[in-house]
């Protein structure tokens, strides 16, 4: 009976034992002394999660956008006037052209002028894309010359020669732009001519060089073939303050340049320019729409300049395209471009000779303004290097 007794109290001992450790596993060992302090943790109400409170934040104060501000218009540009430009441009026509002059008055130079030497001196004209014709008059003219007044001393051979290259060149020619309004209309500027030629670029000096004079001016932007010719143009009247009709790509260019000629008149500007697309001369029925854009701005207006802009370094072959625009709308002018770069001079006699009208203005570079009116004297005399 004790034995039993003994054995219910050790089998209690143990049970209560078991159960305490159990506890105190389940709550954790109390931690040393040095230990740092455990993070109080919200406390879970009977039955429920506990609710942590999450402290409030503040959100910066938000800044009102700053507008930005508009673009500053265009700075206006003061061009200089056109009287003087070719002369001021002379020194860059000089370095591109001297070297026809050196080799005419070296051969004329020579102690004796066989037919060998005539003939190098044609050759050499030609070569400077004078044409063939031009070039047999010339060398006729001067050999005439030169036998009627025997001595050549440098400098009756260089006053031969410019006396001879000023008659073919045209010195009494009427080179003047028509481009002052008449009555309530304005002046009327068609410029035409092949692409590539720097027709564009023309329309825009020129309105440089008119605005330089005082004329107000207004640009048509007719060649809605190509975007970027719009866009070109836009861009030189913006520079001098010049406005630019201009309609979408595609558009129909006899009602751009009708509306802007309509426009001209109603805002009583000088002149008004117009820019047509680039026509290839062997393309009919553009040549007859170049036509008819001219047509259809004479109902409004007479067309007092009819420009045809020419490469100068196509030589004889720009003077194909001469004729065949001559033809469609009977210009009045010419305007050489790059006659600064590997053009020969000799061109400006060739296609006055070809279509019967005078070189009016050059383009001698890359420059805002150095398109300058055709003066004869000025370029004679830079060939010379005089």
């Amino acid at each position: 009976m004790e034995y039993v007794i003994l054995a219910i109290a050790i089998v209690v001992l143990a049970v209560v034992a078991g159960g305490f450790f159990l506890v105190r596993g389940r709550r954790g060992a109390a931690p040393p002394p040095w230990a740092p302090e455990a993070p109080k943790t919200p406390e879970t109400p009977r039955g429920g999660t506990a609710v942590i409170e999450e402290e409030e934040t503040v959100a910066p104060p938000t800044r009102a956008p700053v507008p930005e501000a508009p673009p500053a218009p265009p700075e206006i540009e003061v061009p200089p006037p056109s009287a003087g430009r070719l002369v001021r441009l002379r020194a860059r026509l000089s370095r591109s052209q001297n070297a026809l002059g050196k080799t005419l008055l070296t051969l004329l130079s020579r102690d004796t002028l066989d037919d060998d030497a005539w003939d190098e001196i044609e050759d050499t004209l030609v070569q400077a894309d004078v044409g063939v014709t031009p070039a047999r008059q010339i060398v006729e003219d001067l050999r005439t010359k030169v036998k009627v007044y025997g001595t050549r001393t440098p400098d009756e051979v260089r006053g031969l020669l410019k006396d001879e290259l000023l008659a073919q060149i045209g010195k009494d020619l009427d080179r003047s732009l028509r481009t002052e309004p008449h009555g309530a209309q304005p002046a009327i500027i068609l410029v035409v001519g092949v692409n590539g030629t720097g027709k564009t670029t023309t329309c825009g000096k020129l309105g440089r060089v008119l605005v330089g004079d005082g004329r107000s001016v207004l640009l048509g932007a007719a060649d809605t073939f190509r975007a970027a010719a719009a866009d070109q143009l836009q861009t030189w009247g913006s520079r001098v303050g010049a406005e630019v009709v201009r309609r979408d790509e595609g558009a129909d260019p006899a009602s751009v340049a009708f509306e802007a000629v309509k426009k001209g008149i109603e805002d009583r500007v000088d002149t008004v320019i117009v820019d047509t697309a680039g026509r290839l001369h062997t393309k009919t029925g553009l040549m007859d729409e170049l036509g008819k854009v001219k047509r259809v701005v004479e109902k409004q207006a007479q067309v007092d300049e009819v420009i045809l802009v020419l490469d100068a370094t196509t030589g004889q072959n720009g003077l194909r395209q001469a004729r065949v625009f001559a033809e469609v709308v009977d210009v009045t002018g010419i305007a050489l471009t790059k006659l600064d770069g590997t053009a020969k001079g000799g061109i400006v006699i060739a296609v006055q000779r070809e279509l019967g009208v005078p070189v009016k203005l050059v383009g001698l570079g890359e420059g805002p303004d150095d398109l300058a009116p055709f003066d004869p004297e000025a370029f004679v005399d830079a060939i010379l290097g005089g």
